[in-house]
């Protein structure tokens, strides 16, 4: 059987840098069938609203979904009535039954110098901050009067408990391949918050399932304090929707590059995921081939392990991508317009590459 992918190029750099991916993808998945689809403010565009009905009946007939990037000034309001193309990615998650972000954060060596943080900071940097995507404060009751305006957040039990499953089974993974104690760190904000109560109840009664994953609760404004200051003591960190939106762009940062982080959304075993760059759709670079491709790569190694049960081509893409960057390669977004100085005899130069170069490096490292 034919594997299935539906893809959503969306809006700004997405074409240019799905493009490559879906290059890379056919290398390892010789059989996959790719079904494009327009999506966010290009769907705006032609059809009036970010996500269609076929295009969510054609995402949920496959066996994953890549996405590129979503949004742009073209599209923003502030006008309730008018469409946005976040719109659709809400729709996506909600229609696919997506409860669960996973953010992988590993500073590759090579970039430790790109992070706005000292290298001595971030050396032995290896989180996954494992968001709650489908309840709280993004899905609650919302309403604006002329002079006031509300916004709910509600979690439910069943919901508290089937993301925390989720960080919970993915330190024990963790641990088995690394060999070091499994750790869940659970943010909330318990001293003031109902919500986040339940939450760090419910979350100790499932600690109690897995003796051998150590947990700990962490007040959210602590936890962003912690995560510029000690990132390498993490290991998976769970949170709730809006306080795992804000934490995960924050941790990305340690890279150097939100050009470098990517994402998979996942639901209940079987169901197809949702695979993605964390960073944006960058309209002010679109058209100039500078993007950078490598977070949407490391998207399509996310797919092979969670969706498509290939883990050993999982690695060898990451092995790729970490390979060009010891190499010197560097996208303007990784060399911030200034490229490190001459470096030691047996340290390669860097040099500034676009897409196109940085695409065709990480194919021939795969291929030798």
């Amino acid at each position: 059987m034919s594997t299935k992918i539906v893809t959503l190029p969306g809006d700004g750099i997405g074409p240019e840098i799905l493009a490559p991916a879906v290059e890379l993808l056919r290398a390892f998945v010789p059989d996959v069938e790719i079904e494009e689809h327009v999506f966010g403010g290009a769907s705006i565009d032609a059809h009036g609203t970010a996500l269609t009905d076929e295009v969510l009946a054609a995402c949920r007939t496959a066996d994953a979904v890549l996405l590129a990037a979503v949004g742009g000034p073209k599209w923003d309001t502030t006008d309730p009535a008018q469409p946005r193309p976040e719109q659709g990615l809400l729709g996506l998650r909600k229609g696919l039954g997506l409860y669960a972000n996973l953010r992988p954060v590993r500073p590759v060596p090579a970039l430790y110098d790109a992070s706005p943080l000292r290298r001595d900071i971030i050396e032995g940097t290896d989180l996954l901050v494992v968001r709650e995507l489908t309840g709280g404060i993004y899905f609650g009751k919302s309403g604006r009067e002329p002079d006031s305006a509300y916004d709910t957040c509600t979690y439910t039990r069943a919901e508290v408990e089937r993301i925390a499953r989720t960080a919970f089974e993915a330190a024990r993974r963790r641990a088995a391949a690394s060999g070091r104690r499994a750790k869940v760190t659970s943010v909330d904000k318990a001293n003031v918050m109902e919500t986040s109560r339940l939450w760090r109840e419910v979350v100790t009664g499932v600690a109690a399932d897995y003796d051998d994953v150590h947990l700990e609760h962490l007040l959210v404004d602590n936890a962003a304090m912690q995560l510029v200051s000690h990132p390498a003591d993490f290991d998976v960190v769970v949170a709730e929707n809006l306080f795992g939106d804000i934490l995960s762009d924050e941790a990305a940062m340690l890279t150097g590059s939100l050009g470098m982080l990517p994402s998979a959304s996942l639901g209940a075993a079987g169901d197809p995921g949702l695979f993605e760059p964390v960073h944006g759709s960058a309209p002010d670079i679109a058209g100039k081939g500078i993007a950078n491709p490598l977070a949407t790569f490391l998207s399509v190694a996310l797919m092979l392990r969670h969706g498509l049960g290939r883990p050993e081509d999982a690695e060898r893409i990451e092995r790729a991508v970490d390979e060009v960057l010891e190499d010197g390669m560097r996208t303007p977004d990784l060399a911030g317009g200034t490229l490190a100085p001459p470096p030691m005899a047996d340290v390669p130069p860097e040099v500034e590459v676009g897409t196109a170069e940085m695409t065709t490096a990480v194919i021939e490292a795969l291929a030798s």
